[in-house]
């Protein structure tokens, strides 16, 4: 008989190839005499990162790939993957062997032993752990984002940015139909996302230094953090997705009104030369912003796509102005002398109308 399974191992993956191997090595030392798996969620990495994986797959039943086209995001890739095992506890370790996995065993054993635990925690940041070679610079940007991440939380967590975890799968389960999946902090999003506190321990272990392929530490990485707290706190109210939308579309509006001022009272253009120039360069950038983040899952990629979406996009935003203008002009006919109130409900039509139909033909026919 084959040995049962306890555990799975969910590891997110993008450019990652050049430490698939190494890392199923090292999980087939850590969990010996254990009954586990390993699922690569890869999204679509360019480097081959799912064709190594799969070679490996190959010659070792115990490891799976589950390769995304069209999708990116470390947070839904985990859920994914998170969701296609069997096994009653699942694990999430980052596929660039900077969590230690010799901590595993211990944390299928802590969620084993205690019925009452609900997850287990790799932490940084109790005694015994630690952040490794980190320079002061990334140390102090961490200790800020763990501060905001525990205003949300509300929970006496020491490392909620923690992207090393163990957690009984029949509770993710529960609790997929209501997370956000956005951004990289999954362990965030399942625990503010549960109706419950859930119960958990820290075990501590040291953060190790990158030695193949690149950081995913970049500024975009850094915004979807900010955007994954928005939406626990706020998103309810007014979804993230719609929130960016109407942001890019003021920051639109400003570049707009910087072109026009520059062509028509700088340069001497007339006003409708300037106001189609400017027309063209606000929607141009919106255009790509809103591609670059709040689309990012699904962002358009190749000249192609990015051709193609810009026309669509342009359609859908000129539909847009003209229900902007015509909302306004109706109400203001109707409600003569209040041009502002008029207004503001002509833009607030033109934007759920530019977002809506701009999420189904731009962004979602890929």
């Amino acid at each position: 008989m084959a040995r049962p399974l306890d555990l799975a191992v969910v590891v997110p993956t993008f450019n990652e190839r050049g430490n698939v191997a190494e890392l199923v090595s090292r999980l087939d030392r850590a969990l010996a005499g254990r009954g586990w798996e390993v699922i690569l969620v890869d999204d679509d990495s360019p480097d081959g990162t799912a064709e190594a994986a799969r070679e490996l797959a190959r010659a070792d039943p115990r490891v799976r790939v589950i390769q995304r086209i069209g999708r990116r995001g470390l947070s839904s890739a985990c859920v994914e993957g998170m969701c296609a095992t069997a096994a009653p506890v699942v694990a999430v370790i980052d596929g660039d062997l900077q969590h230690d996995e010799t901590l595993l065993p211990a944390m299928l054993d802590r969620l084993t032993a205690d019925p009452d635990l609900d997850l287990i925690v790799g932490s940084r940041f109790v005694e015994g752990g630690g952040t490794g070679e980190w320079d002061k610079d990334r140390v102090a940007k961490s200790a800020l984002a763990t501060r905001l991440a525990r205003r949300v939380l509300k929970a006496d967590l020491s490392d909620p940015m923690s992207g090393f975890f163990a957690i009984r799968t029949a509770i993710v389960r529960g609790l997929v139909p209501d997370l956000s999946a956005i951004g990289f902090k999954i362990l965030l999003d399942l625990m503010t996302t549960s109706p419950r506190p859930l119960r958990f321990a820290e075990l501590p272990y040291t953060f190790r230094v990158r030695t193949e392929g690149e950081s995913k530490l970049d500024h975009v990485v850094a915004l979807e953090y900010l955007i994954a707290l928005y939406d626990r706190m706020f998103g309810r109210v007014v979804p993230v997705r719609f929130a960016m939308f109407s942001v890019i579309g003021l920051l639109g509006t400003a570049v707009h009104m910087g072109v026009l001022s520059l062509l028509y009272l700088g340069l001497g253009a007339t006003f409708l030369a300037g106001q189609i120039a400017a027309t063209l360069v606000a929607l141009t950038g919106n255009f790509f912003l809103n591609n670059a983040l709040t689309y990012r899952d699904r962002r358009l990629k190749g000249w192609r796509q990015l051709v193609d979406g810009w026309v669509s996009f342009a359609a859908v935003c000129a539909v847009g102005a003209v229900a902007n203008v015509g909302i306004a002009g109706f109400l203001h006919d109707v409600r003569s002398g209040a041009w502002a109130v008029s207004a503001l409900v002509g833009v607030l039509v033109g934007a759920v109308w530019n977002y809506a139909l701009s999420s189904r033909f731009t962004w979602g026919r890929y």
